[in-house]
C-alpha cells in the first residue's frame, strides 16, 4: 500500500527545498552572467587592450576551457563531499578571479583571470543538479532543474542591457569589482545557509573506485551514442550567445552599442522563456510517455532552423531568429536527468560532469575557432568584420551540429531501449 503524503508537511518541505536549492541557483545566476558578460564588454576590452578577433575569442573562451577541464575532478568531489562544501569553495575562487580580471592590464592576465572564474563556476549547474538529485523526487527533477536554470537565464539578461548600463556608469573594471564582491557573498551564503542531508548509509567508495566509475561512464555505448548530439549543439549555443552574437549585431545587422545591448536583452529574455517553457513541456510530455530525448530532438530542430535563418539573413528583424536561437539552444540539459536516471543517483555528479567535459570543451573550441575564421577576413573601413566572415564561421558550426544530430538518429533505437530498461528498474 502506497504511503500518502501529508499535505500539512508540504509548506515546510517547500521551504526546505528552497533553502537547499536557492543559493545554488544564485551561484548559477553568476555563472551565466560571467559566461556572457564579454559579449557586452568586448568593445572595451578591444579598445583598452588592443585585441584581435582571435585574441578576443581565445581570452573569452579561457573561461570555457578551464570550466571543461574541471568537470571530471568536480564530479568526483561532488559525489564524495557533497555539493554544499564543494560549491562554496569554488564560488569563492570565482569571486577572486573576477577581482583579478578587474585589475588585468594585458591579455595574459585577463585570460588567466577568466580561467580562474571558469574554475570557480565549473559547478554552477552540476552542483545544482546534484542537489536536486539529493532533495527532489525523480519525477519532478526535469521541472526543478528548469527552475534552477531560470536563474541562469536571468544571469544572461543581467549580462546584456543592465551590464551595458553599469559599464557606461562606472566602467568595466569597477563593474567587475562589484561582481567579485557579490560572488564572494554568494559563496558565504551557500556554505552557511544550505542544509546538509543525512548521508547514505552505504559505504563511500574509494577514490580509485570513483575514478574507475568515470571511465565506465565514458566507455558506455549509451553515453557515446548520446554525447555528440548534446555537446556540439549546446557548445555552439554557448559559444555564440556568450560572445559572437554581440559582434554579429554590430557588423552584420549594423546595430549601435545601445541597440546591441537591447538585442542581447531580448535574447536573455528568450533564454529565460525557453528554459522555463522547455521544463514545463518536458514535464508534461514525459508524464504522457514521450521520451525526454525525443522532446530534446524537437527543440533541437527549431534551434538549427534559427541558425539557418541567421546565416542566410532571413527577411525578418535580425533579433527574431537570435531570440529563437536563445530559446531553444540550451535544451540539451533536458538529457541531464536522463543520464542521472540511467547511471543512478550514486553517479549523478560524475555522469553529468562527464557530459559537461565534451560540451564545454567543444564550446571553447567553437568560440576560439570562430574568432580564427573571422580573422581570416580583412577589417572593414568601420573597423569591424565583413558579413561574409560570420557566414563562413557560422556555416561550419551548423554543419558540425547537423552531423551530431545524424549520429543521434543512427543511435536513437539504442537510446530508447536504454530508457525503457531504466523505467523497468525498481525505484
Amino acid at each position: 500500500m502506497q504511503k500518502r503524503r501529508d499535505p500539512s508537511a508540504e509548506p515546510a518541505e517547500a521551504l526546505l527545498i528552497l533553502a537547499a536549492l536557492g543559493p545554488f541557483a544564485l551561484g548559477y545566476f553568476f555563472s551565466y552572467l560571467y559566461r556572457a558578460v564579454n559579449a557586452v564588454v568586448a568593445p572595451d576590452l578591444v579598445k583598452d587592450v588592443g585585441l584581435t578577433a582571435s585574441e578576443l575569442g581565445l581570452l573569452t573562451s579561457a573561461y570555457l576551457l578551464s570550466f571543461a577541464l574541471s568537470q571530471l575532478p568536480l564530479g568526483i568531489l561532488l559525489d564524495r563531499f557533497g555539493p554544499r562544501r564543494v560549491q562554496a569553495a569554488l564560488v569563492a575562487m570565482g569571486g577572486i578571479g573576477a577581482l583579478l580580471f578587474a585589475a588585468g592590464q594585458d591579455t595574459l592576465t585577463l585570460a588567466l583571470a577568466r580561467a580562474i572564474i571558469g574554475i570557480g563556476f565549473a559547478g554552477g549547474l552540476i552542483a545544482s543538479f546534484k542537489a536536486v538529485v539529493i532533495w527532489v523526487r525523480p519525477e519532478r527533477r526535469p521541472l526543478i532543474n528548469a527552475c534552477v536554470m531560470s536563474l541562469g537565464a536571468v544571469g544572461v539578461i543581467s549580462a546584456s542591457a543592465p551590464t551595458e548600463w553599469l559599464v557606461h556608469l562606472v566602467g568595466w573594471r569597477l563593474a567587475f569589482v562589484g561582481l567579485g564582491l557579490a560572488t564572494l557573498a554568494i559563496a558565504v551564503l551557500i556554505y552557511f545557509v544550505v542544509p546538509e542531508k543525512a548521508a547514505d548509509p552505504a559505504p563511500v567508495s574509494t577514490l580509485k573506485e570513483q575514478v574507475s566509475d568515470v571511465g565506465r561512464i565514458y566507455r558506455s555505448p549509451v553515453f557515446l551514442a548520446l554525447a555528440p548530439a548534446l555537446a556540439i549543439p549546446a557548445g555552439t549555443h554557448i559559444a555564440l550567445q556568450t560572445l559572437w552574437a554581440g559582434p554579429w549585431f554590430r557588423d552584420v545587422a549594423g546595430f549601435d552599442r545601445f541597440e546591441i545591448g537591447q538585442a542581447l536583452l531580448v535574447m536573455g529574455i528568450g533564454f529565460l522563456i525557453g528554459v522555463l517553457g522547455s521544463g514545463i513541456v518536458a514535464d508534461r510530455l514525459t508524464r504522457r510517455g514521450v521520451s525526454l530525448l525525443d522532446v530534446n530532438l524537437g527543440f533541437l530542430a527549431v534551434y538549427l532552423a534559427s541558425q539557418a535563418a541567421i546565416i542566410f539573413e532571413a527577411p525578418i528583424p535580425a533579433v527574431v531568429p537570435w531570440a529563437i536561437f536563445a530559446m531553444t539552444g540550451h535544451t540539451a540539459v533536458l538529457a541531464y536527468p536522463w543520464l542521472s536516471s540511467y547511471f543512478g543517483a550514486r553517479l549523478a555528479g560524475r555522469s553529468n560532469t562527464a557530459i559537461n567535459l565534451p560540451l564545454f570543451g567543444y564550446a571553447f573550441l567553437a568560440q576560439s575557432a570562430i574568432g580564427w575564421v573571422i580573422d581570416c577576413y580583412p577589417l572593414t573601413r568601420a573597423g569591424g568584420y565583413p558579413p561574409a566572415a560570420y557566414r563562413t564561421a557560422f556555416r561550419i558550426a551548423l554543419a558540425l551540429q547537423l552531423l551530431s544530430v545524424a549520429w543521434f538518429l543512427v543511435n536513437r533505437r539504442r537510446l530508447l531501449e536504454a530508457e525503457r530498461s531504466v523505467r523497468h528498474l525498481p525505484q
